[in-house]
Parts: structure tokens; C-alpha cells; sequence
């Protein structure tokens, strides 16, 4: 596990910390550990799917609306993503474009 030092703390920070903690019945450095994991991992985390399915509720969407953005979307399957060291080593001509992606002139 990770190690924090936390530099220049108030005094009064640090008493507060103290009493906090033991109405808790925490060591101080138990208390600052919940604190931190608090404030920076919510308990509720916001899940895609049902926020989207919650907005389109909210706006009105019907199954037809999703039936005609599926006729219309791009099919074309994506890319897979490249990491720098892939992107580094990929073939390239003179002007410097990628050679794998160039179609035959026809």
C-alpha cells in the first residue's frame, strides 16, 4: 500500500482529526484513511447504461427512435486501439502515411 505525508497541517486540522477520530473510535490516521476513501471513491457511482436509459426515459424515446438511429449509424467496425509502441513501429510511406490503410488506386 501506498504511504502519504501530509506537510504543514494546522494544528487546529490536527485536533479537530484527533477528536473526530475517537468519536469514531478510530486512530487518527484510521479517520484521515475513511476521509480520503470518501471524498474520492463516492459510494454511488454513476453507471452508463442506467443514466442513459434514465435521460432517454426523461426525453421521451421510444424503441422506434432507437430503430431509426440504428438504420442510420456508421456499421464500420472501429479500429483497435494502438499503443504507443504499435504506433511507433507501423509502416509508413514517403509521405509518412500508414501503408496498411491505403487502398488499391483503381
Amino acid at each position: 500500500m501506498a504511504m502519504l505525508t501530509v506537510r504543514n497541517l494546522p494544528d487546529d486540522v490536527h485536533r479537530a482529526l484527533r477528536m473526530q477520530a475517537a468519536l469514531h473510535g478510530h486512530s487518527t490516521e484510521a479517520e484521515v484513511r475513511e476521509i480520503l476513501a470518501t471524498a474520492v471513491k463516492p459510494e454511488a457511482r454513476v453507471r452508463l447504461g442506467e443514466a442513459l436509459a434514465a435521460l432517454s426515459r426523461k426525453i421521451g424515446l421510444s424503441n422506434e427512435d432507437f430503430e431509426a438511429f440504428d438504420q442510420v449509424r456508421d456499421k464500420t467496425p472501429a479500429e483497435p486501439l494502438r499503443t504507443p509502441m504499435q504506433h511507433a513501429a507501423m509502416p509508413t510511406g514517403r509521405d509518412g502515411q500508414d501503408q496498411r490503410a491505403r487502398l488499391p488506386n483503381t
